[in-house]
Order: C-alpha cells, then structure tokens, then sequence
C-alpha cells in the first residue's frame, strides 16, 4: 500500500484573491532603471511587427503559402523516392519554397511590417555566384581560387544589399508607424 505524503491535507493550496479595496502602489524606479528599459523597449519594439500583415496583390487566396506548402511536399516526396531518380522533382519543391518564402518576406520588409534584411541581402550573392559558376562549369572545370574570388565579391554584395535594403525598411517603417509612436 502506497504512503499518503500530507494525510489530511489538501492537495494544492489556494492563492489568495486581492482584495479590490487593497490597492498596491508599485515600488518606485530608479531613474537610471527607467532610462535602460526605455532605450531596451525602444530597441525591441523596432524589431517588432507594426499593424497587420500586409496583403498580397491576390489577398483571398494564400497563393505563397499554398507554393511554400506545395513545394515542401515536392521536395520530401522527392527525397524520400530517392534524389538521384528524382532529382527534378527535389529541385522543383526546393525552387517553389524559395520562390513563396522570398515573396513573403519581401513584401513584409518592403512595407515596413518586419525587417528581414539579412535574407534578403544574401539572395543577389547567391544567384551572382551561381550564375559565375555555372558558367564556368559549362566551359570546363572551374580553377579552385574562383571561390576565393568569388567570396570577395559576394561579401561586397551582401555589404551594399545590407545597407540598401536596411534604409529602404527604415523609411518604411517611419511611413508606417504613427507619428506620436
């Protein structure tokens, strides 16, 4: 027979109701206190969403997340067969999950709603780099120093992206947000 821990007792205790007529005064901030959550609060709340989502130029239908939802079941259904034999249809659900992601964030950081800057300021890297490749493999095997190269020139593009794509959200969020905000 199993031992009773509290016998006699209740289970759990009860948390003591306020009473209305009891009011509590909140303790006092220090002002150096107040200036640091200010200033954190403002940082958080740059990153936060402002106003609702906006909506795609064919709002009723979810078209980027019916393409997200479609090319993921492509690509796993591509996976699972095997990505030698179906490499094609790997490489179609892979393409329709960028293509319905990078819509989606772009217009979210076009408008202002949410930045997703670092995404988007990788995206001319990596289609400039294999373009070059791509090329190159077309004509024969490429020499190993082309990355190292390469990698400079990506690093200059993803800077200016960052820079470009950072300010055109700023001015974004300033014609979002209200003014007294």
């Amino acid at each position: 027979m199993a031992k009773q821990r509290n016998p006699g007792r209740r289970g759990r205790s009860r948390k003591r109701r306020p009473n209305p007529q009891e009011r509590r005064e909140p303790a006092p901030v220090p002002a150096s206190a107040a200036r640091g959550s200010q200033r954190h609060v403002g940082l958080l709340t740059d990153l936060k969403a402002v106003g609702e989502r906006p909506p795609p130029p064919w709002h009723p239908l979810p078209l980027s997340e019916l393409l997200i939802l479609v090319g993921l079941i492509g690509a796993v259904i591509g996976y699972l067969r095997g990505p030698e034999r179906n490499a094609a249809l790997l490489g179609a659900g892979i393409g329709a999950v960028v293509i319905g992601t990078v819509e989606v964030a772009l217009r979210e950081h076009l408008s202002g709603f949410k930045p997703h800057t670092g995404l988007l300021s990788v995206i001319p890297a990596i289609v400039f780099h294999s373009a070059v490749v791509g090329v190159w493999l077309a004509v024969g095997q490429p020499p190993k120093w082309l990355n190292y190269a390469l990698l400079a020139v990506d690093l200059a593009l993803v800077t200016v992206c960052f820079k470009l794509l950072r300010s055109r959200y700023a001015d974004a969020r300033r014609a979002r947000t209200p003014a007294g905000r």
